[in-house]
């Protein structure tokens, strides 16, 4: 608790000195694009928010040192070994000049450094036919390296309204110290708390009023933590079900893997490309009908904010079995399918103009916002 608690305080301060500092002006920090498919802010914006959640766990991990010495080395490590894929999101900030290949590539980097400094190794899944190849150094490798790079761009998709992607990996984050704890692995508990607490001091600012976004950087660097944490929880604790992260982490996951198909086979065009019909544009474009009309900073700030609840609870809905069931992947299995068989329902639902009444009933309820300067992201 001390390390999530400093690691608040450190994260809050040094984002708002990023916010005091750069929130103004000509900056070239600042996110000017606001006429994109996935842009859906009024005014320019810091988009560095990754270097106060960095500069939080920096802190918390040199805690450690008095509250939990078995974890400095792991923690330091694990910093590290981020580097590159922090690094290549935090230049893509700055210059618009790292394509997404590249990012994944430094992310791949990353978790091959994890790989061998910290045994941070897929080597099981219960997945049929997944484990023989596990079992080869060069297999649990390549698989590794995927996965993490995965939820790493994952988090990043999700990265669209204001507390939408913060929010579900303090959820992941949770969920990881909670199991951690149950196995009494300090170690990966105690960091993923430390995760917690730098991704809260973030939040405060980004929630609701958009005042600085986590940018490239911040969204590679977190879901690098979370992919992290949650193999070394596996490779440390055999009692716990491969199936676990994958659970916790599959609403970004799968809403990766459903827009590249919906990019590859509907509308036939490269899965990079990007698009403003993901789960989250359309609730925004189609549920949050109340703000329509109104072109105003606040009021689009305000519907801008009213979207991530709902995709929190989406996140929830993975999370909460996979904290309840996590040594079982039977369970785990069945709780995968009835979320991607959820998730397309809700999608083919909303996107023609289908919408579930409950879910209508939620979205006209407006949300009050701070009086201030506000911004949307």
């Amino acid at each position: 608790m001390p390390t999530l608690i400093l690691a608040f305080f450190v994260s809050v301060l040094l984002t708002a000195l990023v916010v005091n500092a750069l929130g103004r002006g000509n900056c070239r920090t600042l996110d000017h694009d606001v006429s994109g498919p996935q842009k859906f802010h009024v005014r320019a914006v810091p988009r560095v928010g990754g270097l106060g959640i960095l500069g939080g766990l920096l802190a918390a991990v040199g805690l450690l040192y008095w509250v939990n010495p078995g974890a400095l080395k792991i923690g330091a490590l694990l910093l590290l070994c981020a580097i590159p894929a922090f690094a290549a999101g935090l230049i893509e900030d700055l210059t618009k000049g790292v394509s997404p290949l590249q990012r994944l590539l430094a992310t791949a980097v990353s978790a091959a450094l994890a790989f061998w400094l910290l045994g941070a190794q897929i080597t099981r899944s219960d997945i049929p036919g997944l484990d023989p190849l596990l079992a080869l150094t060069v297999g649990a490798l390549v698989v590794t390296l995927v996965a993490v790079a995965g939820i790493a761009n994952s988090v990043n998709i999700i990265d669209g309204f204001n507390g939408l992607a913060s929010m579900c990996v303090v959820i992941m984050l949770a969920a990881i110290a909670y199991v951690a704890f149950q196995v009494d692995d300090t170690v990966v508990g105690t960091l993923a708390l430390a995760g917690i607490g730098a991704v809260l001091g973030f939040f405060v600012w980004n929630f609701p009023a958009g005042l600085i976004f986590l940018g490239d950087g911040g969204a590679y660097f977190l879901g690098f933590y979370v992919a992290e944490l949650s193999i070394l929880l596996l490779a440390r604790n055999p009692d716990v079900s491969p199936l676990f992260p994958l659970l916790v982490c599959i609403y970004p996951v799968f809403e990766t893997l459903f827009s590249i198909y919906r990019r590859r086979f509907i509308r036939a065009v490269p899965p990079s490309m990007p698009d403003g019909i993901h789960l989250h544009s359309l609730i925004y474009r189609r549920l949050l009908r109340w703000a329509v009309g109104d072109r105003s900073a606040k009021a689009l700030t305000r519907r801008n904010s009213m979207t991530s609840p709902f995709l929190w609870a989406l996140c929830m809905i993975s999370v909460v079995p996979a904290v309840l069931f996590w040594d079982n992947s039977a369970i785990m299995a069945v709780s995968l399918a009835i979320f991607a068989l959820a998730y397309v329902v809700l999608y083919w639902r909303i996107v023609r103009f289908r919408s579930p009444w409950w879910l209508r009933r939620l979205a006209s309820r407006p949300m009050p916002l701070p009086q201030g300067d506000n911004h949307g992201t």
